[in-house]
C-alpha cells in the first residue's frame, strides 16, 4: 500500500517530451529557466521528501537561534537594569518573571561574547550527527536534479531510492566530513585568534583555517554530482572535486554565495522585522522548496562544467544534453537560405 502511494505521488508521467526540436534552448541560461519552469512542482515534491533528513538540522538551528536571542536579551537587560524593573512590574501577575536579585546579579556578570561562543560551539557539536545522516539522501537528490537540469526524465521516488542505494557508502563519509568541518574551523579560528592577540604572526594559520573551509565548500559543490555521474574511487572523487573547485574558483565561490542568499535574507528579516517570524519564514522556505532548488542550481552549473572539462575528453560521452544540437539538416537549411 505504501509503495503504491509513493508511486502515484512521486512517479508522474514518463515519455513526454518537454520541447520540440526547434523549441529546445540554445544556451545554458535558457535551459536552466526552461527546465526550472517545467520541474517547479516536481522540485517541491522532491523537497518535501528531502527535507525529512534535514529536519533535525533545521530544528536544532531554529531552537538554537531563538534560545540564543532570548538568552542574549536577558543578559543585556540584566546589565542595564531593565530585567530587575520588569520583574518588579510583573510581581503578582499570572505571568510574573521568576528571578531573584541574586540570579539577576549573576546573569549581569555574564559576558555576552562568551555566551555566544559557548552557544555556537554547542550548536555545531549537536549538528554533527544531524548533518552526517544527510549524505545518502543528498546523493539521491543530486541524481534526480542532475537529470532534470539536462532535461532528462527521472522518477522522483524510484530514481532517488536507487541513487541512495548505489552511492550511500561514498556519501556518508562526505556528509560526515561536511558535518565536522564547521566545528573544526570554528575551533581553529578561535584558537589562533586568541594567539594572534599576542603573537601577530598567528594570523597566518588563522587565515589558513578559513582557506581550508572555503576550499572544502567549493569542492563539495562538485563531489555529489561527480558521485552520481561517474564511477570513481573515494580518493579520485575528492581529487576531482578539488581540481574542479580550484580550476573554477571564482564561479565555485559564486555558486556557494548564491546558496547563502536565502539565509542572509532570513537574518535580515529577523533584524529588521521580528526574529521569530523571520526564523519561521526561513524554516518554511527550506521545508517547501529551498533544498531542492539549491541542488537544482548546483546540478545546472556542474553539468556545464563536466561537459567542458570531463565529458569532452571522454570518448563516447554525451555533451550539451538538453540543448539544441546543430545537425546536418539544420546546416543544409541554413545554406539553402543563404543561396536564396
Amino acid at each position: 500500500m505504501f509503495g503504491r502511494m509513493m508511486n502515484s505521488y512521486y512517479y508522474g508521467k514518463s515519455g513526454k517530451g518537454d520541447f520540440r526540436k526547434e523549441d529546445m534552448p540554445e544556451n545554458r541560461w535558457e535551459l536552466f529557466w526552461d527546465t526550472l519552469r517545467t520541474r517547479a512542482s516536481a522540485l517541491c515534491r522532491l523537497n518535501l521528501m528531502y527535507a525529512v533528513v534535514w529536519l533535525p538540522t533545521m530544528i536544532v538551528l531554529l531552537m538554537s537561534f531563538m534560545s540564543g536571542i532570548s538568552n542574549l536579551n536577558t543578559i543585556l537587560s540584566a546589565k542595564d537594569g531593565t530585567l530587575k524593573q520588569a520583574v518588579e512590574e510583573s510581581a503578582g501577575q499570572e505571568n510574573a518573571l521568576n528571578y531573584t536579585d541574586e540570579q539577576i546579579a549573576e546573569i549581569a556578570q555574564m559576558n555576552p561574547v562568551d555566551f555566544l561562543n559557548s552557544s555556537i560551539f554547542s550548536t555545531l557539536l549537536i549538528l554533527i550527527p544531524c548533518i552526517a545522516i544527510t549524505g545518502p539522501a543528498t546523493a539521491g537528490v543530486a541524481y534526480v536534479t542532475r537529470n532534470w537540469a539536462r532535461d532528462e526524465h527521472a522518477f522522483i521516488w524510484s530514481d532517488f531510492k536507487d541513487a541512495v542505494k548505489e552511492n550511500w557508502k561514498q556519501a556518508l563519509p562526505v556528509s560526515l566530513l561536511t558535518a565536522v568541518m564547521p566545528l573544526l574551523v570554528y575551533m581553529g579560528w578561535r584558537f589562533y585568534g586568541q594567539l594572534a592577540a599576542t603573537q601577530t604572526f598567528m594570523i597566518v594559520p588563522q587565515v589558513l583555517v578559513v582557506m581550508v573551509a572555503v576550499i572544502w565548500s567549493v569542492c563539495v559543490t562538485y563531489i555529489y554530482p561527480l558521485m552520481v555521474t561517474y564511477t570513481l574511487k573515494m580518493k579520485d572523487l575528492f581529487r576531482n572535486g578539488m581540481l574542479l573547485g580550484v580550476a573554477r574558483l571564482p564561479m565555485s565561490v559564486g555558486i556557494r554565495l548564491l546558496h547563502c542568499v536565502p539565509v542572509l535574507l532570513g537574518f535580515l528579516l529577523c533584524y529588521l522585522w521580528n526574529p521569530i517570524y523571520g526564523g519561521l519564514i526561513m524554516f518554511g522556505y527550506y521545508l517547501l522548496f529551498g533544498f531542492s532548488l539549491s541542488r537544482f542550481v548546483t546540478a545546472s552549473y556542474t553539468n556545464a562544467v563536466f561537459d567542458r572539462f570531463l565529458n569532452s575528453r571522454i570518448e563516447g560521452a554525451k555533451v550539451n544534453q538538453g540543448l539544441r544540437q546543430q545537425s546536418d539538416e539544420d546546416e543544409d537549411e541554413e545554406e539553402d537560405e543563404e543561396d536564396a
